[in-house]
């Protein structure tokens, strides 16, 4: 078998991830507080990187090379703005305030000045109560043997926010070693510690516990709650008033007792302050008939490389130097070398990074400008290729500036990626309209419904066609599902 050499030549094309374009696309898909964060992890391991500060009257805050400002500086009406401000410091009369101040301490209230004998703020400060301590409070009160009470132990340890027991009590009977009969007793006792109906299996024990403590003992509301749940959820009251043989009005009345009953007897336990606050990455304002975006950089550091540095990596060599002192300094010299390449890299990734995202938001404004001028409901259709072409740019490199980041409109905040949603197609073929916008249609039909004769999802499609959108009732049944509202049979209200 004899053996062939061949050789040949092949053209390819290789993209190599360098670690500044690994920064550089990192920093793309971060927020404005996530900037943040990395830039002050860089300000603290990279020596070369400094903050500009903010105010101009520190020559040190100004940028190095900055030789306009420099020379403003000494320009021959510094002196007289100089003089002008210390005349007018000093056209207040600081004796007679200082005077007038004293004689009127005299008519404040006597205020205790000794800190030593005031309080910290540490024992101020009070904890919230969560469920499970007021339950243990009340367990530790309870008239129970220690079997039982490390059985109720186990029982608030296996309770959800709502107050709901989410472990089989068989399971937690067995753990404990103890018969089902004995852990049935001690879960009907804990089932009467405040809030009535906590420690309860489902919505059913829960609202017959609290049916039970009703004063006076309301029968057609344990029987109602008892046998005919699923028809009070679905609101079938006829339904329920033949199966008792009972007039409707009394079925009505007993359901209005039902509704006053609290199904989540844990959740006034639960934090309420669960809001979250969001931070503009961009702000876009009228002035006059145009809309000026400016980038939210408050409170952001400015930075710029350090010149003590700068002078020392660009010091001239010191004559008579020891091999040791020439070998210490080249490695020092690398070692700056290599941190100004990262802080240099570093500023220049967060300037390309918000000239990006001004670039995506000026082409928004200018495909979304109805959307602008008159709401939600005038949102045109729009994908991340639209704005791609429009600014020269790849489509992964818009995703990632419109990930995570918000813009402060005239009607209202949103985030970058709302404005990208898909189209719906007219009735008549013309323009599409975009999903969002026919989601605030939806929302605004039934806003405005009567709520006895409440609008099905056929009805909406109808509604929706007359005003030239085209659209499928599994369809609007999937975004009044996204909107967080029920069906009709649900939402109709009998009284």
């Amino acid at each position: 078998m004899a053996l062939e050499i061949k050789q040949s030549l092949k053209l390819s094309q290789q993209l190599v991830m360098t670690p500044q374009l690994q920064q550089a696309i990192k920093l793309l898909q971060l927020n404005r507080m996530e900037l943040v964060e990395v830039i002050t992890q860089e300000l603290m391991e990279n020596p070369l990187l400094e903050e500009v500060a903010e105010t101009i009257d520190n020559p040190e805050g100004l940028e190095a090379g900055s030789e306009e400002a420099a020379a403003q500086q000494n320009e021959p009406e510094a002196p007289a703005a100089e003089a002008t401000t210390t005349e007018t410091k000093d056209d207040v009369d600081w004796e007679q305030y200082i005077e007038d101040v004293n004689n009127n301490q005299s008519a404040l209230p006597a205020v205790r000045l000794n800190t030593e004998e005031l309080p910290s703020f540490e024992n101020i400060l009070t904890k919230t109560t969560t469920l499970n301590d007021h339950l243990r409070w009340q367990l530790s009160l309870a008239q129970m043997s220690e079997e039982e009470r490390n059985f109720g132990e186990l029982v608030i340890g296996n309770l959800n926010d709502e107050g709901y027991l989410i472990q089989p009590l068989e399971e937690l009977a067995k753990e404990m070693q103890m018969e089902l009969e004995d852990a049935l007793e001690v879960l009907k006792m804990m089932q009467k510690f405040d809030p009535i109906g906590v420690c309860a299996r489902d919505l059913q024990e829960c609202l017959m516990v609290q049916a039970h403590f009703l004063q006076p003992r309301n029968e057609m509301v344990e029987k109602i709650i008892a046998h005919h749940l699923p028809d009070l959820e679905r609101r079938n009251y006829q339904s329920i008033a033949r199966a008792l043989g009972i007039p409707m009005d009394e079925v009505i009345a007993a359901t209005k007792v039902i509704l006053e009953l609290e199904p989540k007897p844990g959740r006034s336990f639960v934090a309420s302050d669960n809001t979250q606050y969001i931070t503009p990455d961009i702000y876009v304002y009228k002035v006059g008939n145009e809309y000026v975006i400016m980038l939210n950089e408050d409170g952001m550091p400015k930075l710029r490389v350090s010149g003590y540095y700068k002078n020392v990596l660009s010091g001239a060599k010191q004559p008579g130097q020891s091999d040791g002192e020439k070998k210490s300094g080249a490695i020092t010299k690398e070692y700056i070398q290599d941190k100004l390449r990262s802080a240099v890299w570093l500023i220049r990734s967060i300037h390309n990074r918000q000239k990006t995202i001004y670039k995506v938001t000026e082409s928004i404004v200018k495909h979304q400008r109805d959307f602008f001028e008159k709401g939600v409901g005038f949102l045109k259709p729009m994908i991340l290729k639209d704005v791609a072409a429009d600014i020269g740019m790849h489509e992964s490199t818009v995703s990632r500036v419109t990930t995570n980041k918000f813009v402060h409109t005239p009607v209202g905040i949103f985030e970058l990626k709302y404005f990208f949603n898909s189209g719906i197609s007219a009735a008549d073929g013309g323009g599409d309209v975009a999903s969002e916008a026919v989601k605030e249609k939806i929302r605004l039909m039934l806003s405005k419904e009567d709520a006895t004769k409440p609008l099905s999802d056929q009805r909406i499609v109808e509604l929706l066609k007359a005003e030239n959108i085209d659209i499928a009732r599994r369809t609007v049944a999937k975004y009044r599902d996204m909107l967080g509202i029920l069906s009709s049979s649900k939402r109709k209200k009998v009284f």
